[in-house]
């Protein structure tokens, strides 16, 4: 990654990738369709419920269909950096996690669907990446390293889950010593989105980065390891897999925990795990999104919760001074996803986001205001 240190640093943050399942199946190299869930026994099934919903889906789609619309417009941002909650375990492994009841896998020849977007970090701190078992998640590790596509939030130990992606800043000059900065990502999941406490990585076991609870000496311990490797020039993320699927409300806890990083020098708060945005707050400066929503899934034509509209998502573009970790600005790229493809959300549904982001940022001090190219721009106090 080549950065101007004249010019802020841009980020692409969005909500969970949930490239598994019904998406896997219509991709190139579609893995064993055959599930173990309560209601659903094949992965096909969510391609036909798509279909039901909006029309036929061609088979296989390239790479890239499923991105869409989002593809142009990472590229008219300048993206320096993109970094998902890849919410899917990328293995042909057919060791299910004994009673869980959803199950995400996308077969490892479909890796190009991450590349093709040129991803360069996949949080793995969540409920799915563990869904066929150990040996589903080895598969995921090695499958993203030979990718080239760095990942944080899981692996073979606590200290390699634990430890963050280090995305380097190539420019020369910036930093100390002539030493270009860092985009450090850390990837955290808390059991209140459905993390089963078993899926912990400990010395000796694989697992997540599960974190003990969202306490105040949680925080600080988090912040340690932020200290512990940020050095001058470096922007830090903290990604968090937090908080129920559907509901607008955000616990004192998670605000909590969330400035207390702040304080400490993390410089953007990632949430994710509700399956539609949530509220965007501003604290000292630095960004805290306490959820995203989804971006990619396969949700097309399931009914129920259809009031929160998670068929529509948003590209976080985030600009930050790379010297300070200030936000300078948040563009919001309001996307719908039709036939597992996302496209630029209608002027409707656009003014539907504005209104709501509107109504949620009032008591955080944010609001956002429609741009003429029916983007929406993130104003805070």
């Amino acid at each position: 990654m080549e950065l101007n240190q004249t010019r802020p640093l841009c980020l692409f943050l969005c909500g969970d990738v949930m490239t598994g399942r019904g998406i896997d199946q219509v991709l190139s190299h579609p893995g064993n369709p055959v599930l173990h869930e309560a209601y659903v026994r094949d992965a096909r099934e969510y391609v036909r419920l798509a279909e039901r919903a909006h029309g036929p889906i061609p088979r296989p789609v390239d790479f890239a269909y499923v991105w869409g619309d989002a593809l142009a417009e990472l590229e008219r941002a300048g993206a320096d950096v993109r970094i998902v909650n890849l919410e899917t375990s990328i293995t042909a492994s057919e060791d299910d996690w004994p009673g869980k009841g959803v199950l995400y896998r996308m077969h490892p020849r479909n890796i190009g669907c991450l590349t093709v977007a040129n991803i360069d970090c996949c949080c793995l701190a969540n409920n799915h990446v563990l869904d066929w078992g150990c040996e589903g998640l080895e598969e995921t590790l090695r499958t993203l390293d030979l990718a080239g596509v760095a990942r944080a939030g899981a692996g073979r130990s606590a200290a390699e889950a634990e430890s963050p992606a280090m995305l380097p800043l190539t420019t020369k000059g910036r930093g100390v010593g002539g030493e270009g900065g860092r985009v450090l990502v850390f990837a955290l999941g808390s059991t209140t989105s459905g993390i089963p406490q078993a899926w912990g990585a400990t010395r000796d076991r694989p697992g997540v980065n599960l974190l003990k609870d969202l306490s105040e000496d949680t925080a600080w311990r988090v912040a340690s390891q932020v200290r512990q490797v940020k050095r001058p020039g470096d922007v830090t993320v903290v990604s968090v897999h937090w908080g129920g699927n559907w509901g607008y409300g955000i616990p004192d806890e998670q605000r909590r925990f969330a400035h207390r990083l702040v304080e400490e020098g993390v410089d953007i708060v990632h949430g994710h795990s509700s399956h539609h945005l949530k509220a965007i707050e501003v604290y000292r400066d630095r960004l805290v999104l306490y959820g995203c929503g989804d971006f990619l899934t396969d949700y097309e034509g399931i009914r129920g919760q259809e009031w929160f509209r998670g068929d529509l998502a948003l590209m976080y573009l985030v600009r930050v001074d790379p010297r300070q970790g200030r936000l300078v600005e948040t563009r919001l790229v309001p996307m719908q996803s039709r036939r597992f493809r996302l496209n630029r959300a209608s002027a409707a549904d656009t003014k539907w986001l504005c209104d709501l982001l509107n109504t949620l940022g009032t008591p955080l001090g944010t609001q956002v205001r429609l741009e003429g190219d029916d983007t929406l721009a993130l104003r805070w106090q």
